[in-house]
């Protein structure tokens, strides 16, 4: 039982500051009032109202009327609901007592009223006589205090004064006197804290009853908490039950949320390895391609230079044959034809290297004037022999007379040939057709790549341009493609966007600001 002691001491100490505390407010009250205003403005019942009026918004219905009181004991001034202007206490006790002390709480009585209250008054000088100020404090607000010490079936508190007699609503006929009270001062052991635990038998004899106990009001009154011995164990039970309760369910959520939070460190941990990874991979893709711009430019230059031999080659072989020897020759038209598709197919291949060195060959991003147009025919020549591979074909529709923008040239090409290499792969499988069209708007240049292929899912549709995205399988697509287009296009100064709906096609769309003239 010794936690159980502990407990109820510590359950009554509190209340007995929290009873003091309001009685020592409820007085500090009074004297205030009293200290700054003097006997004649309180006499006056208007200023006093008023004052009444002030207590009850500041502290509700604690307050339930002020009084004045003269040393012969007659209310000269009332503030309240009750009739009491001119009502004689010379005669009363708690009068007695009052204008014999500065401040004076009195015991709980009925008085002329006819129902429970207390007196809480200050006793002042003025032109050599004492007068009194006073206040009824409400009595149920006072009870409540005690009221609200309820635990278990048995446990409750009350108020008793120095004649035993009960200062708030009992609930039994318990205690019935003065000899009873003394008893649990004589029998209770005293805390440090100034309380007095104890047991008794009740008068029945049949149940041991816990008793515990303290002074307020200077002494002039107990409060007392009282419980069965067999009933008090129960609410410590209930409430280390649901301490217990309240402590597993918290572990459990500790458990929980380190065993959330461990899996998400290890899944961040997890996607920043794979984004690792993923960097690795680029970086050894790209130092492979670039050995094999390097070997692509090399292999360029070495082609270039027979071919340009072969074509000079084959216009001499022209010229030979304008020739009388061989102008009656009867094989005069298939030497013809035969030189003249020599000399097609090798300016072909010399255009063919010559845009894969545009492509190969480092350089660093320098805006120049471009043609849209040319360079859009540029980049549809390059990717000509994969649309055939694929089963598909790409139409241009280029509007005439567009201005020259200022971008980097090496950079544009790279976002068309991204985005028709996209295109390309989605539509690899069944085919179809990209239309690839420019316009001009109002400051800036529209440049539209439209597939009606399998489309872009919504979910998916806005995170294409975000880095190390992609649909793709792992090892066929690094997620950068996009992202760089994206990046090169706000760079300079221009928008990227896109529409696509599941089964009916994607469409890019590319604006790109031109400088009008002046």
């Amino acid at each position: 039982y010794e936690k159980l002691y502990a407990h109820l001491e510590e359950m009554v100490h509190k209340h007995k500051q929290n009873i003091d505390s309001f009685l020592n407010e409820r007085l500090a009250d009074i004297r205030f009032l009293a200290k700054t205003s003097d006997f004649e403005e309180l006499s006056d019942e208007s200023v006093l109202q008023e004052k009444l009026v002030e207590f009850q918004k500041a502290y509700g219905w604690v307050f339930e009327d002020l009084g004045v009181i003269n040393e012969e004991g007659v209310q000269v001034s009332y503030a309240g609901p009750f009739k009491l202007v001119k009502a004689e206490y010379s005669d009363a006790e708690w009068f007695n007592e009052a204008i014999r002390k500065d401040y004076y709480i009195s015991d709980v009585f009925l008085g002329l009223r006819g129902r429970p209250h207390f007196i809480v008054s200050v006793r002042l000088k003025q032109y050599g006589k004492h007068w009194i100020l006073r206040s009824t404090i409400d009595f149920d607000s006072f009870n409540s205090l005690v009221e609200n010490l309820r635990i278990g079936k048995t446990g409750f508190a009350f108020i008793l004064n120095n004649d035993g007699k009960f200062q708030t609503k009992p609930f039994l006929d318990m205690l019935p006197g003065n000899e009873n009270y003394k008893d649990i001062i004589k029998k209770s052991r005293k805390t440090k804290k100034g309380i007095y635990l104890g047991e008794q038998t009740d008068v029945s004899g049949n149940k041991d009853i816990i008793y515990v106990a303290a002074f307020l009001k200077d002494r002039d009154w107990m409060l007392v908490y009282r419980q069965d011995k067999t009933d008090a164990p129960s609410e410590l039970e209930h409430t280390r039950t649901v301490a217990v309760f309240i402590f597993l369910i918290g572990g459990l959520g500790i458990v929980t949320m380190a065993v959330l939070l461990s899996a998400r460190m290890v899944n961040r941990i997890a996607k920043a390895d794979s984004e690792k990874e993923m960097m690795n991979q680029q970086v050894i893709e790209t130092g492979k391609l670039a050995s094999v711009g390097q070997l692509a430019a090399g292999i360029a230059h070495e082609i270039n230079n027979p071919v340009a031999i072969m074509v000079e080659e084959a216009g001499w072989i022209q010229d030979l044959l304008e020739d009388e020897e061989f102008g009656e020759s009867k094989n005069l038209e298939e030497f013809e034809r035969a030189l003249k598709q020599i000399n097609t197919q090798g300016k072909r291949c010399k255009e063919i290297t010559h845009k894969l060195l545009s492509f190969a060959r480092k350089t660093d991003s320098k805006v120049h004037d471009i043609e849209i147009n040319e360079m859009i025919e540029d980049v549809v020549g390059l990717s000509a022999q994969s649309a055939t591979y694929s089963k598909v074909k790409i139409n241009t529709h280029l509007a005439e007379d567009l201005p020259a923008v200022q971008v980097s040239q090496t950079e544009m090409q790279q976002v068309l040939l991204n985005l028709l290499n996209n295109a390309l792969d989605a539509m690899k499988k069944k085919g179809g057709s990209i239309d690839i069209a420019s316009r001009l708007e109002t400051d800036r240049i529209l440049i539209e790549v439209a597939d009606n292929g399998p489309g872009i899912p919504k979910a998916n549709l806005g995170r294409i341009f975000d880095p190390f995205f992609t649909t793709k399988p792992v090892g066929k697509g690094t997620g950068l493609g996009l992202s760089i287009c994206y990046g090169i296009i706000k760079k300079m100064g221009g928008e990227i966007d896109v529409k696509s709906v599941v089964d009916r096609g994607t469409t890019f769309y590319i604006r790109i600001p031109f400088k009008t003239g002046v």
